[in-house]
């Protein structure tokens, strides 16, 4: 209409027929300068396509603060697996809809349109911490009242990094050792284990791949935050250890192998760092915790003493030949022998042997848990109307002024020298002069190396598979010292931080669902602000 206006008007000029037929439609200056600029576009391409105000004047029935509340509700109760039907399902209910003020239902089309505007996104949903035993009520102690506090007792002696890189605060201008924290983990490496999400060309064909993990390589090693990973300044040491897992391979990583390894770092460390305090942090495992063979514990003991011709109570072990390895028998398996148990410690340290000395009528038999208890000082009367154990050892609540439990059993097993027996490995660092903490079981977000293994791994994943089956071990070492060691130290430290977030939120009384959201929120603080229960109460984040 613009072009035949001028047509017929060639006397007046672009402005003014514009404005005329902007008037025709009631319109003012602005569709005016619009119309121009149409034309004008036209002009330089007779192919261009005008825009269109196709659905411009219309709002979606989504735009109902009440609609879209209710939706949210519903997909929110059916819970974690929802899909676009399930709106067109609740919309086709006539109570649904003359609650809302429908007459009919939506489409399936425009029902995933509207799961986006409600957030909701096609994919996979983000992992998040375990809590299978996260806060399981022995856990959680041990994590407040062991591990939390002796991790603390030294944080005026820790350097702090912020973003990567140092920040000595003015406190810390006066200290003359610092204590550096080594937190050691294992993880395992495969071969064939590469990328498998990538932008995919048009026409990509299936490509034959391997089937399986392939070779695995396990590798054992120790990070802190000062420097990196265990080695000697020139690289010529480390503690890094490799090994091959599999029953036909290298076998498995056993407590010996844990020795070895932190006694190697222990000699890098006192050679080469030591004008620094060192202390090992180790995870919960059962390979870390294993106790001496003849180590005490109360769990088989009997109340009385043993008859004379009964077998010697005591603890197998392994029978180990002279190479100092374990000896087999002709079934295949491990020879043992019966050795005593360990001497207990009386309160004021003196050695209470668990046997009967020689001249004694019982000479060489265990003494049983009640005679145990009555060389310690409990009533003796008291003793022996106790039972041995309470049934499958489930004892009721104690007084808190009652002077005696429930049974002999639970009576030892909270003496002091049972409750709190040293691990081998505990042992060899304090008999060197290091000091060793365990991790909370299930608390994987407090050892920063966990995420360097992540880190790692996502190099890893990137480098060209194995062309030959005979070179798959050697590239599977070769790409993983190289995955390693391009794990860049500003990254450590962040993770250091990361994990010191969680203490701090740990410190505070907040469980892992609130710890895990408090340190999303607070990214790349070291601790967090006095705020915080405040902020998780304004959030609705529970503790459960």
């Amino acid at each position: 209409m613009l072009f035949s206006r001028y047509l017929h008007h060639r006397r007046h000029g672009w402005i003014r027929v514009s404005v005329d037929v902007a008037s025709m439609y009631q319109r003012g200056p602005a569709l005016a300068k619009r119309l121009r600029a149409w034309a004008r576009a036209f002009l330089l391409d007779r192919k261009a396509r005008l825009p269109s105000a196709y659905g411009s004047w219309s709002k979606s029935a989504l735009d109902n603060d009440i609609l879209k509340a209710e939706l949210c509700a519903h997909l929110q109760g059916i819970g974690k697996y929802v899909c676009a039907q399930d709106i067109v399902d609740y919309l086709q209910d006539p109570d649904a809809q003359s609650r809302l003020g429908l007459k009919k239902t939506i489409a399936l089309s425009t029902a995933k349109q509207w799961m986006k505007k409600l957030e909701y996104r096609w994919g996979k949903g983000p992992h998040g911490q375990y809590v299978d035993g996260h806060e399981r009520a022995d856990v959680v102690a041990y994590r407040q009242k062991t591990f939390l506090p002796a991790f603390a007792c030294r944080e005026a002696t820790v350097r702090r990094w912020t973003n990567g890189g140092p920040a000595v605060p003015a406190d810390q201008a006066t200290v003359l050792r610092h204590t550096v924290y080594w937190f050691h983990d294992e993880s395992c490496f495969s071969a064939n284990d590469r990328r498998k999400v990538y932008w995919v060309p048009k026409g990509a064909r299936a490509v034959p791949q391997p089937k399986g993990e392939g070779a695995t390589l396990m590798v054992a090693d120790f990070v802190s935050a000062e420097y990196g990973f265990l080695k000697s300044p020139d690289g010529s040491k480390a503690a890094r250890v490799l090994f091959r897992p599999g029953k036909n391979r290298d076998g498995w990583f056993t407590n010996d192998d844990i020795i070895h390894q932190t006694s190697t770092a222990m000699e890098i460390l006192s050679e080469h760092y030591r004008d620094e305090d060192h202390v090992f942090v180790f995870d919960n495992a059962t390979t870390h915790l294993k106790r001496p063979p003849t180590a005490l514990s109360a769990r088989r003991m009997s109340k009385s003493p043993t008859q004379p011709d009964a077998p010697l109570f005591g603890v197998e072990v392994p029978v180990i030949g002279v190479d100092g390895k374990a000896v087999f028998g002709p079934d295949g398996k491990v020879l043992k022998e019966k050795m005593r148990m360990a001497d207990a410690r009386f309160a004021d340290g003196r050695p209470q042997s668990l046997y009967f000395a020689e001249g004694h009528e019982l000479a060489g038999t265990f003494k049983g848990m009640a005679e145990i208890l009555i060389e310690r000082g409990y009533d003796a009367d008291a003793i022996r109307r106790l039972r041995a154990q309470c049934p499958k050892f489930e004892c009721p609540a104690i007084p808190p002024l009652s002077l005696l439990s429930c049974c002999c059993r639970r009576l030892l097993y909270n003496e002091p020298d049972f409750a709190v027996v040293e691990s081998i490995l505990e042992s060899h660092c304090k008999a060197r002069g290091f000091e060793i903490l365990f991790l909370p079981k299930f608390h994987c977000e407090l050892n920063p190396i966990e995420q360097v293994w992540g880190f790692a791994k996502g190099t890893y994943r990137d480098l060209p598979l194995s062309v030959s089956s005979r070179s798959a071990e050697a590239d599977l070492e070769r790409n993983l010292n190289h995955s390693l060691d391009s794990v860049p130290l500003p990254s450590i430290r962040r993770f250091f931080t990361r994990s010191n977030r969680f203490m701090d939120a740990y410190r505070r009384g907040l469980s892992g669902k609130q710890a895990a959201w408090a340190t999303r929120k607070y990214r790349g603080h070291r601790v967090l602000p006095m705020s915080i229960l405040a902020e998780l109460d304004q959030a609705g984040i529970s503790a459960e």
